[in-house]
């Protein structure tokens, strides 16, 4: 029987191939490559750091939690139930039959950025030498469950081995914020965990249970939400809340980002329509709009940074959903439109001191037509990094290029991860200097940058952009 195939990781991956363009590559990747992570915008449960409770198994930790990896298999065959999708922590048995069904069917992910993503998770932290398959499925399962009883993988040590200083979570406006509390507190803890305000289900009054959401926001401020008034002095509060525990950012997250404003009173009369459970469809589309708005003023009032992450039809596949529940891997992107829908906010705002709007897609057609043109003109408005299925190393390539002729590099908002996958943070974020690493030696090699230049840059693209734009 032949050896198993090796796991590679090519020091120059990523890099450009032209051996002269990859010198200067090497180059800046080398004066970045160990400089602290800031994850400004993620999805990481801030109770696994502070429980620091060791990590169950490898399919727990790699397949059952990250959509970006059982969406690729469900499209190949495989049931979210054979995936244990939903059902919490599985039994060894059934975890290592959920770990064969990812290594039986590794092909599947060849040339996406989630293969990229485990292969250097499964190298450079469990220091996995094979490469996933039928036959060394188990051999794998066995290395890193092993690794797992180890003080050296719990959360908190692998926080800091990771080198990561700061990360955001993304919290309900109505949480405690406990975990984040406990973090803050414990003096054995050196990281900075920071909650982040994501208030969408508040904002979307014809989504179900809308309602009774906004009385429970009412419940934990202690304001009655029973008029519009009501819940603008809610938000206010809770905003404050998170503010007092480290948050500096709001993030929003609806299909399209409508800011116009209603008439006077007419928000006061299509929020009690939508509370009495009366509002029209187009109502509470124009209610939301005029909410969002109203976001953006808070923002301005208290300076927390915002980040709009629209485009997204949520719970594409209803059975799906009905069965499994969201963030499952059938949410699928939308064509979105910038310019006019976010011209009233931006004439309001787009020129206030305090407001930092960091504007993400997932439609790549609006970097170069929309978000670029307005980013190089508004100051308040930074362009977001790549995000979800956008970000992969050729679409981060497009995206420079799309937008730095526009806007520059100063105008973009530093990488962002986006995952609640734990262990693939090092790797996103050095997939990202690899790949800025690259633009920035093209642009060295055909003389528009003096390389001293470029190595600034870098630096600044993974240090100085995400601390002063998220106001780290």
């Amino acid at each position: 029987m032949s050896a198993p195939a090796a796991l590679d990781r090519h020091p120059d991956r990523l890099l450009p191939a032209e051996p002269g363009v990859r010198d200067v590559a090497r180059r800046i990747y080398e004066a970045v490559r160990g400089l602290p992570i800031l994850s400004p915008h993620g999805h990481v449960d801030p109770r696994i750091l502070a429980a620091d409770v060791p990590f169950a198994d490898p399919a727990g930790l790699f397949v059952t939690p990250d959509h970006y990896v059982t969406r690729l298999l469900h499209a190949s065959g495989v049931s979210l139930a054979d995936l244990g999708v939903g059902r919490g922590q599985l039994p060894e048995g059934e975890s290592r039959q959920v770990w064969r069904r990812l290594c039986e069917h590794w092909s599947v992910l060849a040339g996406t950025p989630t293969r990229y993503w485990l292969e250097s998770e499964l190298a450079e932290v469990f220091d996995i030498a094979v490469r996933p398959s039928a036959t060394t499925a188990d051999s794998i399962y066995d290395q890193v469950a092993e690794r797992l009883t180890k003080d050296a993988y719990r959360p908190r040590a692998l926080f800091e081995r990771f080198g990561i200083e700061v990360l955001a979570t993304t919290d309900d406006p109505c949480d405690d914020l406990s975990a984040h509390a406990a973090l803050a507190a414990d003096p054995t803890f050196a990281g900075q965990v920071i909650p982040t305000f994501r208030p969408d289900r508040y904002l979307e009054a014809a989504a179900p249970g809308w309602a009774d959401a906004v009385a429970r926001l009412g419940e934990v401020s202690g304001v009655d939400t029973g008029t519009y008034a009501g819940w603008v002095a809610a938000m206010e509060d809770r905003r404050a809340h998170f503010r007092a525990h480290g948050a500096t950012s709001a993030d929003h997250s609806h299909e399209d980002v409508g800011t116009a404003p209603l008439p006077p009173g007419e928000a006061d009369r299509v929020y009690g329509a939508a509370v009495a459970g009366t509002a029209s469809p187009a109502e509470c589309v124009a209610l939301r709009r005029h909410m969002l708005l109203e976001m953006a003023r808070m923002s301005c009032d208290d300076g927390l940074v915002m980040t709009l992450h629209p485009g997204v039809r949520r719970n594409h596949h209803g059975p799906t959903f009905d069965t499994y529940g969201a963030d499952t891997g059938h949410d699928i992107p939308l064509r979105v439109e910038y310019t006019d829908a976010l011209r009233p906010l931006l004439e309001r705002f787009g020129t206030h001191p305090s407001l930092h709007l960091v504007l993400f897609t997932l439609d790549e057609t609006v970097f170069s037509r929309e978000l670029g043109p307005l980013a190089g003109f508004y100051p308040a408005v930074y362009v977001g990094a790549p995000w979800w299925f956008l970000d992969a190393p050729d679409a981060v390539r497009r995206f420079r290029g799309a937008v730095t002729e526009s806007a520059g590099f100063r105008r973009t908002s530093g990488f962002i991860d986006d995952t609640r996958a734990f262990c693939s943070i090092p790797a996103r974020h050095d997939m990202s200097r690899r790949l800025d690493s690259g633009y920035l030696a093209r642009l060295v090699t055909e003389h528009v940058l003096p390389e001293d230049e470029a190595l600034e840059i870098a630096v600044d693209l993974v240090d100085r952009r995400p601390r002063e734009v998220f106001k780290l």
